[in-house]
């Protein structure tokens, strides 16, 4: 059927939720919010839920081509779509559960937890968490209760997302970054833009770049706890702050290195040297944001420590003309997985299959013949 059928099959309904640490607001809205596709007519026993860290998933692509199939699909968003500066991985996992609560209530029987894009690492976090809980240790009262007792998904399907928040970003960053109060300020040795370093880009030039993104990731990192411990010796508990050009992935640049279908150059946002010049991903953070959710020394948004407590089903799936998740991110994100029944595909496509429609079938047809051979 064309995408007017496809809509014209399905039937779609508002859910606002608050969560055991998140009331309603005064003006009236609910922190978690998000729309649940069904097959017209049909309360469906099977139902898959999505989520991101601050995108708005509720209008998800793939909502409708599960609606239409016989499955429920809660395109769903915590307190914190569109908030990434205030982001909190505690806190968004117990978001999560409310959505999870939620489709039970509605006599759904078995879920499938879609990890799809950043929401990759956050959906395998909530996941790990409600098979094996290690967060609600340091929380307190209705957040400890709530942490310690997730609903579990029955099945987990990875599908073009990212390894982890922290991994992510330290991939995209532009290495050759001086000064994160300057967005200017830059070390020309590192600078992958500058025409002498490539592309191609030699493996010296690669493994240096490589050390050096890891690097800023830690200045930020060592600053940011500095920086916390200052203002609260002062009695004042965060702030903001800015971080600049972060699109710097030398993939996105060359494509010999982790090879695909990919066209370069082109990252998410378009060129990659314009892009890169933009605010984007990451752009505000406070500091305990910064270290929840992108710090590779202390976020607990990082995929493996997750996906490694996994003891149900997986399907892993990477479209080959992703510019942004790569063939090693979905081999790491299969090999992380302690599931032992665990599969791994790739697919022709772009990031959300907006190429073709025809991809688009394709990934629904895989999806649901696995769900349905796992009935």
């Amino acid at each position: 059927m064309d995408e007017h059928d496809l809509l014209g099959a399905v039937e779609r309904q508002f859910v606002g939720l608050t969560s055991a640490t998140s009331m309603r607001a005064g003006a009236g809205g609910h922190p978690c919010q998000g729309l649940y596709w069904t097959p017209k007519g049909q309360r469906p026993k099977t139902a898959v839920i999505a989520t991101h860290y601050n995108v708005d998933f509720a209008e998800h692509y793939i909502a409708p081509y599960f609606a239409a199939r016989g499955y429920g699909f809660l395109g769903w968003n915590t307190r914190f779509r569109g908030n990434e500066d205030l982001f909190l991985l505690e806190s968004a996992l117990i978001d999560i559960g409310a959505g999870m609560t939620w489709l039970r209530s509605q006599g759904v029987e078995r879920i499938v937890v879609l990890g799809n894009s950043g929401g990759g690492s956050l959906m395998g976090a909530y996941q790990a968490e409600a098979i094996a809980p290690t967060l609600a240790a340091d929380q307190k009262g209705a957040a400890q209760d709530a942490l310690s007792a997730l609903p579990k998904g029955d099945l987990y399907i990875s599908l073009n997302a990212h390894q982890g928040r922290p991994e992510v970003l330290t991939d995209w960053m532009d290495a050759s970054v001086v000064d994160e109060g300057d967005p200017v300020a830059t070390d020309e040795s590192l600078n992958p833009f500058n025409p002498d370093n490539g592309p191609p880009y030699s493996q010296d030039f690669i493994t240096r770049y490589r050390a050096a993104q890891r690097a800023r990731n830690q200045r930020i990192t060592d600053w940011a706890k500095a920086e916390l411990k200052r203002l609260n010796d002062a009695g004042t508990p965060d702030r903001i702050f800015p971080m600049f050009r972060v699109w710097g992935d030398l993939r996105c640049m060359d494509p010999s290195i982790d090879p695909s279908d990919r066209v370069t150059p082109l990252c998410y946002a378009g060129h990659p040297a314009r892009a890169n010049r933009t605010p984007s991903i990451g752009r505000n953070n406070m500091l305990r944001t910064w270290l929840s959710m992108w710090s590779l020394e202390t976020s607990k948004c990082q995929g493996a420590p997750h996906l490694k407590k996994f003891d149900l089903p997986a399907l892993v799936i990477q479209s080959m003309a992703d510019t942004g998740v790569f063939p090693s991110d979905a081999r790491a994100i299969h090999g992380f997985i302690g599931s032992k029944d665990k599969t791994l595909e790739f697919l022709p496509g772009a990031h959300y299959f907006e190429d073709s429609r025809q991809h688009r079938d394709r990934v629904m047809d895989l999806m649901d013949g696995w769900i349905r051979a796992r009935s």
